[in-house]
């Protein structure tokens, strides 16, 4: 896959005296660790008297449990304990998960554990810890569990008609959540339109695939009662938050440890059922609990997403301009709502974020949000962005094709300006500075625009349909408290760093935000080196750890750079400050007369260097009794950063795909992809274009080949890896990165986020090309995913 890097034209201000790293693609620290196998997994620890834990989870959709026998398991060869729901919930509390700004949201209680009835097909109903993980399978055959099967809610279209069961009776009915917004004026508009066009999107659920599996080890101290969890968690705060909150004991007894992470894509940023039992567990036992998810597990224990079905139309002129769009969502989350950050939020994003980039200046849009007898579906990658941006550009594609208009010239004329800013979205939304305008100018100048309708044109002669395909695109980054904290949700919308000067001259730096693979470990180390003024050979990153970084929220929002970075910037900042305070002391200088040069203290002036590092380490922390009385070295720092201008700092870009379709068996061949990308400061360009073009891969995923699929009971058909289909890299096309830089000013460091961007805009880009392809057939397709079956039943041959 190639790469085509572009910055700005205008120079970017240097944010340190000696900018050496800060916008350049230096070797991730970490890099050589990795791939030399020394990472530390969670199923790489062992831990003394440590215990493992498997589930018998529901093979059904909808069950009342009758009778759990599990006196043979209990004999089994290292059988420590076999557990169910009434016997957990003695010492874990409920949870309900709502937010207070999602008005009227319910759902029900949860606990650890089924209780009196399964829910969906992978519910965790009985635990059986043993001394190891095979003696623990062991017994998992011996187990007997007696269940009344119940009737399952499985087509979320008729989820909330009156002959459908209710879930939870105690709710009235199987609606979770429900939300509209008007913004006036909407039926004038289409009235007013010269064309206009609707069609219903459909968008399959799917789930994350991480190389490493959720796990934790729970590691309950009876005497010190004390709670270490060793987890694969995106917010160790957060679930160090909830443990104390669940179990009812001391936030301070509770330390989250998050090592390497393998991977996460939102899958590893909410609180299972099972993460409370394996702690439960370990308390019963008082000692460590390990839980691994074997592979088959994870697809109806993990979260799934993505599952919508919209009715969507938009108004346009003949002249292309956009005069109103409008949408109706209905959702399908399974039966709860997940904790503790909520189902609803997805569904919430895409109302908020459909006709985003444009200037239109009404829009209609009603939410439906409805429990299912399914794995419960919550945050994933890009969180509602593939699912508003799909439909919002399809619909002006759509309209572009109605009214006979360029699909890139159409963009041109409704875009937001790039002087507009600050304003306000169609739904409410503010935005700082976006570039819409330069990214679309990039965009063609890149994939040779005109060159490449011209190949199609000549192409099509020859009998061979290729498409082109655009997408516009926001992407909301950097959230503030208005994300969760108005809500009542515990979590963190600041993160902190620690900068600490080590005696040999190093820097060790503690961050609260973690590292799953996509190089937040380096991007501090860059920042930190420049905002000391050492070399990257001389920090230490330590991020993961409850105990030993500052309070944070962790990664998730694409906040790493934006949030996290920003902290570190502020605290090698202050200790730079004062490692030159230190300094003038010893060398009885004034501070204005010195600067930290590459590891050194130099004269301000001359630039001779007056002490290294080592030297200032030396005596301030061995031989204070050589500084004044009156003066103690502080070389050790904690700054926090918490983004409070705009509830949340979005970033934009374009992306554009050339596909080839095959009308005669409905394989869609991807040729090439681009993406241009306004993520604000780049700090690493080879990090961030390998992010956005990972997250594009994952689009391509959801949009090519992934979906979770159900029979009428409510089970899952293709559970496995076999049956389960993700993108591989022969099957991907060549992704061309570019960039403009429009720093956010909410910050020193001007990043916004782009972890998200490539997955938002990867799914409308290919989409519109398909139905590029197809047009002269006049045919297109709107249900993702795009399979061979679906375009041949669109092209009328099935």
């Amino acid at each position: 896959m190639s790469t085509v890097v572009h910055t700005q034209d205008a120079p970017l201000h240097d944010l340190t005296q000696d900018p050496r790293y800060i916008g350049h693609s230096p070797e991730r620290p970490s890099a050589r660790r990795l791939v030399q196998g020394q990472g530390c997994y969670v199923d790489d620890i062992e831990l003394p008297r440590m215990a493992h834990v498997v589930y018998w989870r529901s093979p059904v959709a909808h069950c009342r449990i009758t009778r759990i026998q599990a006196d043979f398991a209990r004999r089994m060869p290292g059988v420590l304990l076999v557990a169910d729901g009434p016997m957990l919930a003695k010492i874990c509390k409920p949870w309900i998960a709502t937010l207070g700004h999602l008005a009227n949201m319910k759902s029900a209680p949860q606990y650890p554990l089924a209780m009196e009835r399964a829910h969906w097909q992978g519910e965790p109903v009985v635990a059986i810890v043993a001394e190891t993980r095979a003696q623990a399978e062991d017994a998992l055959q011996y187990l007997q569990v007696e269940w009344e099967l119940l009737p399952a809610v499985v087509d979320m279209e008729t989820a909330l008609d009156p002959s459908t069961p209710v879930i939870h009776p105690e709710l009235g009915d199987n609606l979770c959540f429900t939300r509209s917004l008007d913004t006036g004026g909407v039926d004038d508009a289409f009235a007013q339109a010269d064309q206009v066009v609707n069609t219903t999107f459909e968008f399959g659920r799917h789930t994350g695939v991480t190389l490493e599996p959720r796990c934790q080890i729970a590691d309950w101290r009876t005497a010190e009662q004390q709670l270490t969890v060793y987890h694969s968690q995106q917010a160790p705060h957060m679930m160090q938050d909830l443990y104390a909150r669940q179990f009812d004991i001391p936030e301070s007894s509770v330390r989250v440890i998050c090592k390497d992470v393998g991977g996460s894509f939102g899958i590893k940023v909410h609180a299972y059922p099972d993460d409370f039992a394996t702690v439960a567990l370990s308390m019963m036992l008082g000692r460590p609990v390990k839980f691994v998810a074997d592979r088959m597990e994870s697809f109806t224990s993990d979260i799934h997403a993505r599952h919508h079905r919209i009715d969507a139309r938009i108004a346009v002129r003949n002249n292309g301009e956009i005069l109103a769009f409008e949408i109706d969502d209905l959702t399908g989350i399974g039966p709860f709502s997940m904790f503790p950050r909520t189902s609803a939020i997805e569904g919430n994003q895409v109302v908020n974020l459909v006709g985003g980039p444009y200037k239109h200046q009404h829009y209609r849009a009603k939410l439906n949000v409805v429990f299912q007898n399914k794995t419960p579906t919550c945050q994933y990658r890009g969180v509602g962005h593939p699912i508003a941006c799909a439909v919002t550009e399809g619909l002006v594609d759509m309209a572009a094709r109605a009214i006979a208009m360029d699909p890139l010239e159409i963009r041109r004329r409704n875009v937001i300006p790039d002087d507009a800013y600050p304003c306000s979205g169609i739904s409410g939304i503010k935005l700082e500075g976006l570039s819409h305008q330069a990214c679309l100018d990039k965009l063609e100048s890149l994939m040779n625009y005109s060159a490449l309708r011209a190949e199609q044109a000549a192409l099509r002669e020859q009998g061979i349909y290729r498409g082109i395909g655009i997408a516009a695109l926001i992407e909301l980054t950097n959230p503030s408290a208005a994300f969760y904290g108005v809500g009542g949700a515990r979590i963190a919308s600041q993160d902190g760093a620690t900068a600490r000067l080590d005696p040999n001259g190093g820097v060790t730096v503690m961050v609260s935000v973690g590292e799953q693979g996509q190089g937040n470990d380096a991007i501090y180390t860059q920042i930190a080196a420049d905002a000391v003024g050492v070399d990257m050979a001389q920090v230490r990153v330590v991020t993961g750890d409850t105990e030993v970084t500052p309070y944070g929220g962790g990664t998730w929002a694409s906040r790493g750079a934006g949030i996290g970075g920003e902290a570190v910037l502020l605290a090698g900042q202050a200790l730079r400050a004062n490692i030159l305070k230190v300094a003038a002391v010893i060398l009885k200088r004034e501070v204005s007369e010195i600067e930290l040069h590459r590891g050194q203290v130099v004269d301000a002036h001359t630039r001779e260097v007056l002490t290294p590092l080592t030297e200032v380490g030396r005596i301030a922390y061995f031989r204070s009794d050589l500084l004044p009385s009156d003066f103690t070295p502080e070389l050790s720092v904690t700054r926090h950063y918490a983004q409070r201008d705009y509830p949340f700092i979005f970033t934009n870009g374009m992306q554009a795909s050339y596909v080839e379709v095959d009308p005669d068996t409905g394989f869609v061949k991807l040729l090439q992809h681009w993406a241009v990308e306004d993520c604000g400061r780049v700090i690493n360009p080879r990090l961030v274009d390998e992010q956005i073009r990972g997250a594009i891969v994952q689009g391509i995923g959801g949009a090519m080949l992934e979906e979770c699929l159900y029979d009428n009971q409510g089970l899952m058909l293709n559970a496995n890896m076999a049956d389960y289909l993700v993108p591989m890299c022969s099957e991907m096309p060549d992704i061309h990165v570019a960039h403009v830089q429009t720093p956010t000013k909410s910050s020193q460091l001007g990043a916004k986020g782009a972890g998200e961007a490539g997955t938002a805009g990867a799914p409308a880009a290919v989409m519109n090309a398909i139905n590029d392809a197809l047009a002269p057939f006049k045919a297109q397709v709107v249900s993702q995913p795009f399979t061979p079956e679906k375009v041949l039943k669109a092209l009328g041959k099935v």
